[in-house]
């Protein structure tokens, strides 16, 4: 078991050595489009990357109809393993729209064997999703 103090410690220590062992400037929530994000996501039992789609349920609708437009070339083209889920709870109750792709294996951002496992996961899936915005980035600026 770990403390609150050592879980905030290691959770620090993951991001800065990702952050060393990957100097990329990632486009997580630098989109230009309100409430539309990447993000990068580990805690004591998963990883994912995903697209996150926030705001008010009318521009969320318009954002999320657009992108499963989409889906098909995500699918085919970028993201084959991406899932779709209109709607997402967060833990603060939040409902919001969610592509993620999840790396698979069971990991814990408390052990430091799963780290190097879930930095090359993230750094492997991550471009992907920028690419696939750089690619249909009008299709959600209009």
């Amino acid at each position: 078991m770990f403390s609150k103090e050592d879980s905030k410690r290691l959770r620090e220590e993951f991001w800065i050595s990702f952050g060393k062992s990957f100097p990329t400037k990632w486009l997580l929530y630098n989109t230009k489009i309100k409430d539309f994000s990447f993000k990068f996501y580990f805690d004591t039992k998963q990883a994912w990357v995903s697209l996150d789609i926030e705001g008010d349920l009318e521009q969320r609708i318009e954002n999320w109809e657009k992108l499963l437009s989409l889906k098909s070339v995500i699918l085919e083209d970028y993201l084959p393993e991406a899932k779709f889920e209109e709607c997402y709870l967060l833990e603060n109750g939040k409902e919001i729209s969610r592509m993620f792709v999840k790396l698979e294996q069971k990991v814990s951002i408390h052990n430091k064997n799963n780290w190097q496992e879930v930095m090359l996961f993230f750094n492997k899936t991550m471009p992907k999703f920028e690419l696939f915005f750089e690619d249909f980035r009008e299709v959600f600026t209009n």
